[in-house]
């Protein structure tokens, strides 16, 4: 890290946290203090600029027309993709998720220029996906199984330079058998519940990246607890 504690940049939580997502900075929050870590979040509206000296930055999920605004914002300031220039971590739900690719469809199925961090594009599927989703997560990436709700109708292709986050287990993802898709330290899902909450190892995966070694250990047994009762749930049933 370039200073002495991890800065959390919340964007456009007016625009995109429809689904509870803020509870990804929270849960960034809690497991870097708990290893000492301090943290600085700045919940960033859709009328400011966005920083460019930030570590972690989240996206949240959002309806389509507020997905269309935040877009265009995003485009036109310019700060998050310089941001991801300079080897920022970005982690985006969802919306937020499809915005990060080259384009994604509106209200009407128009495709939208998204910030093209991603090499994926996304448009309006036939149907929609609706529930758990369970997945095995890339190898390389060293994250346990992931759980998560998906509420979306979006279908993303992935393009030759990024990689599926998580193989599917039960539920849509992606539409092809694929969920969420990542390059270097930027990383975009479907999963809703919050992400970060329900999935510990995923949190843990962006603050390594951020503080830039191993983490030390902490009680996750409440954590687990949830992990564990959301993946029966699916996966037995």
């Amino acid at each position: 890290m370039s200073s002495d504690r991890i800065k959390i940049v919340w964007i456009y939580p007016d625009l995109l946290s429809t689904y509870g997502d803020q509870g990804n900075t929270i849960v960034l929050e809690r497991r870097a203090a708990l290893r000492g870590i301090p943290t600085e979040t700045v919940s960033l509206r859709s009328d400011e600029p966005v920083p460019a000296d930030g570590h972690i930055y989240l996206l949240g999920g959002g309806e389509d027309r507020p997905q269309i605004l935040a877009a265009q914002r995003l485009r036109n300031d310019g700060g998050l993709i310089q941001a991801a220039r300079q080897g920022a971590i970005i982690f985006g739900v969802c919306a937020g998720y499809q915005i990060l690719g080259h384009e994604f469809g509106g209200e009407e199925g128009q495709l939208v220029p998204g910030l093209g961090l991603l090499d994926i594009s996304s448009a309006r599927g036939e149907r929609r996906a609706v529930g758990e989703i369970v997945g095995d997560v890339s190898a390389e990436l060293q994250v346990p199984r992931i759980t998560g709700f998906e509420n979306h109708q979006g279908v993303t292709r992935l393009g030759q330079n990024v990689r599926p986050f998580a193989q599917v287990l039960s539920g849509i993802g992606n539409g092809d058998g694929y969920e969420g898709a990542y390059n270097g330290r930027v990383l975009g899902t479907y999963m809703h519940g919050p992400a970060l909450v329900r999935n510990p190892g995923l949190a843990d995966l962006l603050l390594r990246w951020a503080v830039g070694h191993d983490l030390q250990p902490i009680d996750d047994s409440w954590a687990g607890r949830l992990r564990e009762e959301r993946l029966n749930a699916v996966l037995t049933s």
